[in-house]
């Protein structure tokens, strides 16, 4: 059985689908949002783009009403020749522009550096491997420009032997907190984190699986047809047994020294910060709670020296303030992520997002380990925060599952189980 035997049957199963990995178009428009304001008619670049769904989707989407000019780059050509009848079916064939190349070698005048202003990249990283598409493409963003791509990952900090029996010979995945230090070491900004829900999998592989019945009942296959419908059916029967074990998760990213790097420079607090850090709380609350709060952990045991943030407006003033305390699970150390508070005139700048990175990077260097926090699902999950009830963490109070956030920051070490533990100040 040949390489091109091989290779000619694996795009047979997949050929004429949807979807050549997890996603959705509401996935895709996630990501989109994550990116922040964008150039009229950037300049997209979708790298193994496959039959482009993401691709007709930024042309029309990204940008706003006028739309992107996306460059879509694959190795197989019918893969492009989908992009294109499909981008002319849609009125965008003068919005999108196919090139058939390798995406971890793109050399030319159309890949000069700086060239994009969002780089796109779902479900494709993994065949460079996340490491070196950080590296390799970090060079083609444009100042101030956006890297977006997902990559499969653990999603339990212990799997089990079956589902790394699977994915340990094929792809080492890592976890969110490991992505994570991994892209800030690259020297990239974490914009935003978005896990892809089990129904971008179905959208995938309910295609997927229609195929494989149908080749399957098509008679004797040829000796490289009945090995790819084989990997096929062990892949969906791995996620049907362990789906719970793993899954797809989108990063949005900014070279740091790509635009605003430094627009919110982030330190520890000093005393002489202390009544400036009450007043920010004091005029980011309702109620002078938070302000109080951060005043009497400051005289607990609980407080870490070093783990009390704040983020500089241009004056030098504080614009905002965020705070980690130590808490218990079940009797084991973890920290506590309470209050996080930005001056009003200072709010949906990106003050808040700044002093918050910082914290956990201090945090992560220190060698802590876990972070929780009570707050908006719809925020904290850009920092990589998932639901705490995965690892079957709980609060001491009713609160939605989905606002009882963990962040793993060391997956080397066991995530504890149980209620959390929370400092005196905090009355419950």
């Amino acid at each position: 059985m040949t390489g091109d035997a091989s290779t000619e049957a694996f795009f047979a199963v997949h050929r004429g689908l949807p979807r050549q990995a997890p996603g959705s178009d509401a996935s895709t428009r996630r990501l989109l949002s994550l990116c922040g304001p964008l150039p009229e008619r950037p300049r997209v670049l979708d790298l193994g783009c496959g039959p482009g769904r993401s691709a007709l989707l930024l042309a029309a989407e990204a940008g706003g009403a006028s739309g992107a000019e996306v460059t879509a780059v694959d190795l197989y050509a019918p893969f492009l020749e989908e992009l294109r009848t499909a981008a002319a079916a849609r009125g965008l064939a003068g919005r999108v522009r196919t090139v058939e190349a390798d995406m971890g070698a793109l050399t030319g005048e159309d890949f000069a550096d700086g060239s994009f202003d969002l780089v796109w990249a779902e479900g494709s990283a993994y065949i460079l491997g996340f490491d070196a598409a950080l590296a390799r493409w970090k060079r083609l963003l444009a100042p101030g420009g956006t890297l977006v791509l997902t990559e499969c990952q653990w999603t339990v900090p212990e799997p089990s032997a079956g589902a790394r029996a699977f994915w340990d010979p094929h792809y080492a995945l890592r976890t969110t907190a490991r992505n994570l230090a991994a892209a800030q070491a690259a020297g990239y900004r974490v914009l935003g984190v978005h896990h892809l829900p089990d129904s971008d999998w179905a959208e995938y592989y309910g295609p997927l699986a229609e195929r494989v019945r149908t080749l399957s009942g098509a008679g004797a296959a040829a000796p490289a047809m009945a090995a790819a419908l084989a990997a096929t059916r062990e892949e969906l029967d791995v996620r049907a047994r362990h789906g719970d074990e793993y899954g797809y998760t989108g990063y949005v990213l900014r070279p740091v020294t790509a635009g605003d790097g430094d627009a919110w420079p982030t330190r520890p607090e000093t005393a002489a910060d202390v009544a400036a850090v009450r007043e920010v709380n004091l005029a980011a609350f309702e109620t002078p709670l938070e302000a109080d709060l951060v005043d009497a952990l400051r005289t607990d045991d609980a407080w870490l020296p070093g783990l009390s943030y704040v983020a500089e407006a241009p004056d030098g003033s504080v614009a905002a303030h965020a705070l980690l305390t130590a808490c218990e699970v079940d009797g084991v150390r973890a920290l506590a992520l309470a209050p996080m508070a930005v001056a009003p005139a200072f709010q949906r700048s990106g003050a808040g997002s700044a002093v918050v990175r910082a914290l956990l990077a201090a945090a992560r260097e220190r060698g802590e380990s876990l972070v929780l926090v009570l707050g908006h699902p719809e925020y904290y999950p850009r920092f990589g925060f998932t639901p705490a009830s995965r690892f079957g963490i709980r609060a001491p109070f009713e609160v939605p599952d989905e606002a009882m956030m963990a962040l793993v920051l060391d997956d080397s070490v066991p995530v504890p189980s149980g209620t959390i533990g929370y400092p005196a100040p905090f009355g419950v």
